[in-house]
C-alpha cells in the first residue's frame, strides 16, 4: 500500500499519482498533462550540460541506490572522462533484489515517464546516444508498463532523433536481468548485460573511463533519475528546503514486518525512524514490541530499538558506523528468533555470491552452517568466536567487491546486540559422566 500527502511541493517524486490516484500506470498523456516532460524541454532549450551538472550538485542530490554517492559529482566525472570517445553508455540500475525493497518497482510501474524523462535529461547532460534500464527479471508488470512508456515517447518524440528539434539523438532500451542479486553491483550488472557471467570487474578503471563494452558509461539508480525531473524543474534551494535533516530532498521510506500499516510513503529525508514506524506505519500490531529493525533491506546493520529516534537519512547513519541502504526497513518484533533470522539472510547472501573470491565462498555457507547448528541448540562456544572471525575476514577490503560485508553486517551487528541468544544456544550436556580407569 502506497501513501502519500496532497501536495507537489513536498512530494517531487509522486505528487502526480494523487491527481491520478488509481492503481495504475500514468501514461504519457496524463503525464505531460501535470508539466510531465517541461524539464526535458527546458534542459534542451535553456540550459547546457554544465548548467544541469552544477544545478544537480547544489542540489545535494545522493543515489538513492543505497551507496548514497552524490550524483553530481559521478556526472561531472562522467563528462570530464575520455572527452575524445564519441560513444558512452547510460545504465540505469533496476535490478531491484535487494530483499524487503519495492520503492523501485512502485516508481516504474506507477510512474514510467517521470523515470525515462530522467534518464533522457541525464544522457542530454553527459553526451551519451544510447541508454538501458536493466530490470530485475521477476519484474513482469513493470517491464510491460515500461514497453509501452518507451514506445509511447517514441511515438510524441521524447526519444530518437532529433528531439524537440534539439538536435539530440537519443535510444532507449530495456533489457531484463537473469535474476542474480549480484547484478545490483555496477561492474557486475556491466557483464551481464554484455552477456557475460555476472562477476565484479576489479576497479579501477571505473565505468565512468571503461564500463560497457570498454566505454565511458554512467550507472543511475531508478529512485536517483526519477529525481531529475523536479530538480531541473523548481531548482536546488527548492529541492534542499524540502529535506528535515542533513541531506536533500525527499526519499521513498517504508516498513515491513508485524505492523499495523505496512507500506511505502514518500517522506522528507532527516525524518525520524519512530516518525516513519508509528505515524505511518501505525506501530507495532497488538501485543507486540519493536525488538530490533533493520533500516534500508537486509544487507543493512541491526539496529536496537533504542535508535528508533535516528535520522533518516545518509549522514545521520554515516555518523552512528551504519547505513541507510535503500531506506525500506523491517520491524523486528519481539517473537523473532535472532539466530533464526540470520539463518534466513545468510541463507540469501551465500545462495547468491557469484563464488569469485574464496572467503564470500566459503565463508557464507560456513556461516549458515554454525548458525543453524545454534538454532537447534547443538552450537559450541567455539562457534560464536568462529563467527567473530568471519565478520573480519568477510569484511570490507577482504573480498572482491562490498556482497560479503554487507551480507556480515546483520551478523556482526546482532553478534554486537543480542550476543546472549548466541551464548544461550550453545549445547550443553546435562549428564553427569564418571570416567572409571581401567
Amino acid at each position: 500500500m502506497i501513501y502519500m500527502l496532497k501536495t507537489s511541493e513536498t512530494h517531487p517524486l509522486t505528487w502526480r499519482i494523487d491527481k491520478y490516484s488509481s492503481n495504475k500506470s500514468i501514461g504519457i498523456h496524463e503525464y505531460c498533462h501535470t508539466g510531465g516532460y517541461q524539464s526535458l524541454k527546458k534542459s534542451l532549450k535553456k540550459l547546457c550540460p554544465e548548467d544541469i551538472i552544477l544545478l544537480i550538485k547544489e542540489s545535494g542530490l545522493r543515489g538513492r541506490g543505497g551507496a548514497g554517492f552524490p550524483t553530481g559529482i559521478k556526472w561531472n566525472l562522467m563528462l570530464k572522462s575520455n572527452i575524445k570517445e564519441k560513444i558512452r553508455y547510460l545504465i540505469c540500475n533496476a535490478d531491484e533484489m535487494e530483499p524487503g525493497t519495492y520503492k523501485d518497482r512502485f516508481l516504474m510501474e506507477r510512474l514510467p515517464h517521470q523515470l525515462i524523462e530522467g534518464i533522457i535529461i541525464c544522457a542530454f547532460t553527459l553526451h551519451i546516444s544510447c541508454a538501458y534500464i536493466f530490470l530485475r527479471g521477476d519484474y513482469y508488470v513493470a517491464e510491460k508498463i515500461l514497453n509501452k512508456s518507451i514506445d509511447e515517447a517514441y511515438q510524441l518524440g521524447y526519444l530518437g532523433k532529433n528531439i524537440l528539434n534539439s538536435g539530440f539523438n537519443f535510444n532507449l532500451f530495456l533489457h531484463t536481468g537473469a535474476g542474480r542479486y549480484i547484478c545490483g553491483e555496477e561492474t557486475a550488472l556491466i557483464n551481464s548485460l554484455e552477456g557475460l557471467r555476472a562477476n565484479p570487474r576489479f576497479k579501477p578503471p571505473f565505468p565512468a573511463n571503461y564500463g560497457l563494452w570498454g566505454k565511458p558509461t554512467c550507472i543511475n539508480n531508478v529512485e536517483t533519475l526519477s529525481n531529475i525531473p523536479a530538480i531541473i524543474q523548481h531548482g536546488s534551494e527548492w529541492y534542499k528546503n524540502l529535506s528535515k535533516g542533513k541531506d536533500s530532498g525527499t526519499k521513498l521510506l517504508g516498513f515491513s514486518g508485524k505492523v499495523k500499516n505496512p507500506g511505502l510513503w514518500e517522506l522528507p529525508l532527516g525524518i525520524t525512524a519512530r516518525e516513519v514506524l508509528e505515524d505511518y506505519a501505525g506501530g507495532m500490531k497488538k501485543n507486540l514490541f519493536l525488538k530490533a529493525w533493520q533500516p534500508g533491506g537486509a544487507g543493512t546493520d541491526i539496529l536496537s530499538h533504542k535508535d528508533i529516534d535516528i535520522k533518516m537519512d545518509f549522514t545521520s547513519f554515516q555518523e552512528i558506523g551504519s547505513r541507510l541502504g535503500t531506506g525500506i526497513s523491517m520491524a523486528i518484533d519481539n517473537n523473532i528468533n535472532i539466530i533464526s533470522l540470520l539463518i534466513n539472510i545468510e541463507i540469501f547472501f551465500s545462495r547468491e555470491s557469484c563464488g569469485f573470491c574464496t572467503p564470500c565462498r566459503e565463508g557464507l555457507p560456513w556461516i549458515v552452517k554454525l548458525l543453524k547448528n545454534l538454532e537447534k541448540k547443538n552450537g559450541k562456544k567455539e562457534d560464536i568466536k568462529i563467527l567473530d572471525e568471519l565478520c573480519i575476514s568477510l569484511g570490507p577490503g577482504k573480498t572482491f567487491c562490498a556482497h560479503a560485508p554487507g551480507a556480515i553486517s546483520p551478523l556482526k551487528s546482532a553478534l554486537k546486540l543480542f550476543r546472549n541468544e548466541f551464548e544461550n544456544s550453545i549445547y550443553k550436556n546435562k549428564k553427569n559422566i564418571n570416567i572409571v580407569s581401567l
